[in-house]
């Protein structure tokens, strides 16, 4: 069950990740999340954390954060429309980037590693393409996923 998993992310504040919080929240499974204090969601949201549950956990160090993770999953840390400067941001996430090593701090050999796509910097490309990986599942199911949502607002959903 999925309230039993341990899953890790590790990067920037985004949609994805608060998508992530919230399923937390209610599905009541562990978060860890590993980013630079300065990239945290929004005081808002850690006050509604707090709150609201106590299985969602933020680290500095990416190396404590997977540690027990079934599922690390990620998202490129510099996204196109991004209005920052993107050198300084790669720079503050430098120590963040998911690599074999950093998957071995997980203590497991069954945990998968997750990626929304497009992928940048944050991942190596033997985590990426390696056996562990399951990005190319996770898009496909996301297409059937999208279908469905689209067939439903145009009712044409059995």
């Amino acid at each position: 069950p999925i309230s039993k998993l341990n899953i890790c992310w590790i990067g920037d504040t985004n949609n994805v990740l608060n998508s992530l919080i919230a399923t937390s929240v209610k599905l009541k499974f562990n978060l860890n999340i590993g980013c630079p204090k300065n990239y945290r969601p929004p005081k808002f949201v850690m006050d509604w954390v707090k709150k609201n549950n106590k299985k969602i956990n933020f680290f500095d160090d990416p190396k404590k954060a997977v540690k027990n993770a079934d599922v690390v999953f990620s998202d490129k840390v510099v996204s196109l429309n991004d209005k920052i400067n993107k050198l300084k941001k790669n720079k503050d996430f430098k120590n963040y980037r998911i690599n074999s090593s950093l998957m071995k701090k997980t203590n497991k050999s069954s945990t998968i590693f997750l990626h929304c796509l497009p992928r940048g910097n944050e991942v190596s490309e033997d985590v990426f393409l390696g056996k562990q990986s399951k990005v190319w599942q996770q898009a496909l199911n996301r297409v059937h996923v999208q279908k469905s949502i689209l067939l439903y607002c145009f009712g044409k959903l059995r």
